[in-house]
């Protein structure tokens, strides 16, 4: 058993993460501003698991809380999530990004290195890789960010693997996702954004629940079988499992896992399955491609398979459902 600190710890991936920290023996500590989730969610982890888990709401930016907080809860480990995830905002205000994401990682470590805790997840993205040249693509392959959200994501995995490098001791690993959906299977908890989305499924939701029109399809001119994105989507309680992994396969330095299925699924695809596994319709238009994005982005798992002893299991179906299942209750 160990005592886990969680930032951004209520956040969509955060929360399914302090599920499954807790249904593996392990003491989740949430840490959250609430910027872009609810406190109601704690109540609902505590509902899935039996245990309410502790809760700071602090920044991500505030070293001194930061450093209470990893002595007074005597932590083991950080899962560091907080921060800002959506490309297209990143490309219109750069400058949040860079002082939220890497601001933010430095105030952590910072506040870890005082302390002596020396185990950090990092919530990273497949985003890193830019535009690759080859798929799937594995964690050898070149990086560089082709917008400002992935550039952050770097800058944090290079900061990372520069302080490993400096300091003996370290435990730091990077877990490159490529695209969540889905939700807990209680309907409990799942994707619930504040303000507009920008992630696929959540749109879609919106759509099928008649909080916004048809849903548009960004770029139907793509060099893909269908003409659509295709991109590699993972159940968020895989993901969620994958930190778990993470945490019980120590290690020394740096180290980067692509965390995905190596499936890929076009957006035409993804809606066409979120029709059968639900019989929910979802109206549809099309629109310019956005700024920022890459036609085609598959995971290479076999390293997080073999170090890990992780893989994913669930299907593109589980995901809609669940996803689905919150939706509708929530």
């Amino acid at each position: 058993m160990a005592r886990i600190l969680l930032t951004g710890g209520t956040g969509f991936i955060g929360s399914h993460t302090a599920v499954a920290l807790a249904e593996a023996g392990h003491v989740p500590v949430l840490l959250d501003n609430f910027a872009n989730s609810e406190p109601s969610v704690v109540e609902a982890v505590g509902a899935i698991t039996g245990a309410s888990p502790t809760l700071v709401e602090a920044d991500i930016r505030d070293r001194d809380t930061l450093a209470a907080v990893l002595r007074d809860h005597k932590i083991d480990a950080v899962v560091h999530f907080a921060g800002l995830k959506a490309v297209a905002q990143s490309v219109a205000d750069p400058v949040a990004y860079w002082d939220v994401n890497v601001g933010g990682m430095i105030a952590l470590l910072g506040a870890m290195r005082e302390t002596g805790c020396r185990r950090l997840i990092f919530s990273s993205s497949a985003t890193v890789y830019g535009e690759p040249a080859a798929l799937p693509v594995d964690e050898t392959a070149p990086t560089g960010a082709i917008n400002p959200y992935g550039a952050t994501k770097l800058a944090c995995e290079q900061l990372m693997e520069n302080l490993a490098a400096s300091e003996a001791g370290w435990d730091l690993v990077a877990l490159r996702y490529f695209n969540p959906v889905g939700a807990h299977p209680s309907g409990s908890i799942g994707e619930a954004p504040r303000g507009s989305p920008n992630n696929l499924m959540p749109i879609l939701l919106e759509t099928v629940t008649g909080r916004r029109g048809p849903l548009s399809i960004f770029g139907d001119d793509y060099d893909t079988p269908d003409g659509t994105a295709v991109r590699d989507y993972i159940h968020v309680m895989d993901l969620a499992e994958g930190h778990v992994a993470a945490l019980e396969a120590p290690g020394e330095g740096f180290r980067a896992f692509n965390l995905g299925t190596g499936r890929g699924t076009s957006v035409l695809e993804l809606v066409r399955a979120f029709e059968q596994a639900t019989g929910v319709p979802v109206p549809r238009e099309k629109a310019p491609r956005r700024p920022g994005d890459v036609p085609v982005l598959e995971a290479a798992v076999g390293k997080a398979e073999r170090e890990l002893g992780w893989r994913a299991t669930r299907s593109i179906a589980e995901m809609c459902r669940d996803a689905w299942r919150f939706a509708s209750r929530n």
